[in-house]
């Protein structure tokens, strides 16, 4: 047999091999519910984080052989997002996890998606089409408990800088109305600035300094931050004030803000300023980032026929300078044990969120928040 005859049957051999391949991952893939993550804006850092414990959840060991997750991004644009879910269901999605841009934007596109079977579970903000599933904590109770602290702080009176959120999503909607029905309450309290925040410290910085740059850190008594106390604290400490000066702030459950809120003598590993214990008066709460991987795991739930409830209420987690708990490995055990800020030598990041445990998902922790691994 000649050389070009060897080559021709090798060649044939290695195209059925790899046919043979692709009939073994299709059918596998076949066998699995075709999920898709639907996000919306993803300029911060808690998108991230949950879509890494979303991912985390689909490659765990009791999801994995169930599973094909598919991730698309629209922006924030409500008419993309609801060209991608068209696309989705056309594309034979059993089940849609989204972060909804708008509360009532998408009905229409979800109500269509139900009605051709599929499973639709938004997490963290809502969708107020009745046939979808909705994961979240209660937003105007995180709008009112932080205002009501701060008020607390300050005496019933004081200068306020306030930074919303993502406009026109029911978590920054509900949030600031709630905050800002509590201040109407106090004739004494006086907001002397208000920015769109995004829910990114990077964001914050610049919207602060733009309120600032008419006014200085003695101008102002206290700060309600969807997200930014963390960066908040990191400006004062630039402006020349000491820890013991800084200004009571009510926002985001960032991990830099959790451990400022440590006593200063708190000895941390890897800790150095502004990203150090400073023992700086806050309020901290967040909408849980493994909301979405719960939202996954409850879609697999009534894929498979288990009685999954419309509307799962998470708890809100809240912590103040005096419930502060540092998490030295951020093990599960620990986390369950109470810990609520983890050590800057395990979380580089100090915009990361730190709320991350939950009784509900033991299929991810620490390494599924960062990286996007699940537990053993």
């Amino acid at each position: 047999m000649g050389i070009v005859s060897i080559a021709r049957r090798i060649a044939l051999m290695a195209g059925l091999v790899a046919s043979a391949a692709c009939a073994g991952s299709a059918a596998e893939a076949a066998d699995k519910y075709k999920i898709y993550l639907s996000m919306s804006f993803i300029g911060n850092d808690w998108q991230a984080e949950a879509a890494n414990m979303v991912k985390a959840m689909a490659a765990h060991k009791s999801m994995a052989d169930k599973v094909d997750l598919q991730v698309q991004v629209a922006g924030p644009n409500a008419q993309r997002q609801i060209q991608q879910i068209n696309a989705m269901v056309q594309a034979g999605a059993k089940a849609i996890v989204i972060f909804p841009i708008s509360p009532t934007a998408l009905n229409q596109v979800v109500k269509n998606a139900c009605d051709k079977g599929v499973k639709v579970f938004a997490y963290d903000a809502e969708i107020t089409e009745p046939c979808a599933y909705n994961i979240h904590i209660d937003q105007e109770e995180a709008g009112r408990v932080t205002a009501e602290w701060l008020v607390k702080k300050l005496d019933g009176k004081g200068n306020i800088v306030i930074l919303t959120g993502v406009p026109g999503t029911s978590v920054d909607d509900q949030r600031t109305k709630a905050a800002k029905a509590v201040f109407a309450k106090y004739p004494n309290i006086k907001i002397v600035g208000e920015a769109v925040g995004m829910w990114s410290q990077a964001v914050a910085r610049t919207e602060l300094s733009k309120i600032l740059a008419t006014r200085s850190w003695d101008d102002v008594d206290g700060l309600w931050l969807q997200v930014g106390c963390f960066t908040a604290n990191a400006m004062q400490l630039e402006a020349g004030k000491k820890p013991n000066e800084l200004k009571p702030c009510a926002g985001e459950g960032a991990n830099g803000g959790r451990i400022q809120m440590l006593p200063e003598s708190t000895k941390v590993e890897g800790a150095s300023p502004p990203y150090a214990p400073l023992g700086a008066p806050r309020i901290s709460y967040a909408s849980p980032p493994y909301s979405g991987a719960l939202a996954l795991k409850l879609a697999v739930q009534a894929l498979e026929g288990k009685d999954v409830p419309k509307l799962t209420i998470l708890p809100l987690p809240v912590v103040t300078s005096e419930t502060v708990k540092l998490c030295e490995e951020g093990t599960w055990e620990e986390m369950k044990a109470g810990c609520n800020a983890f050590n800057p030598a395990l979380v580089s990041n100090p915009g990361w969120f730190a709320s991350i445990f939950s009784e509900q998902t033991p299929e991810i922790g620490l390494n599924a928040a960062l990286v996007g691994q699940p537990e053993n």
